[in-house]
């Protein structure tokens, strides 16, 4: 049998295509996209990607839509949902 080489983990679907430089481009959008991030709303770590531009809890069962949880609006609505909570706890 031969020696089994080891796989560039996430991009070891596409081996040795498409060149160095396009595979950690898509590494680092498919690490970000399948995660788990923070729920604002239960407090727990467990929103995740449902499609293209909508994040589910798992455990609340909310979602969220947005292109992802680290942009300039996602970051808004978090200030917002805070500023709210504050309100309504006040």
């Amino acid at each position: 049998m031969t020696k089994r080489i080891k796989k560039a983990r996430i991009v070891g679907k596409y081996s040795t295509r498409y060149g160095a430089s396009l595979r950690k481009q898509i590494k680092k959008m498919e690490v970000s996209q399948h995660s788990k991030y923070f729920c604002e709303f239960c407090e727990k770590y467990a929103v995740k990607r449902k499609a293209v531009g909508i994040w589910g809890c798992k455990d609340c069962g909310k979602s969220k839509p947005g292109g992802s949880l680290h942009t300039g609006g996602a970051k808004s609505v978090v200030v917002t949902i805070q500023k709210l909570r504050e309100q309504t706890e006040s």
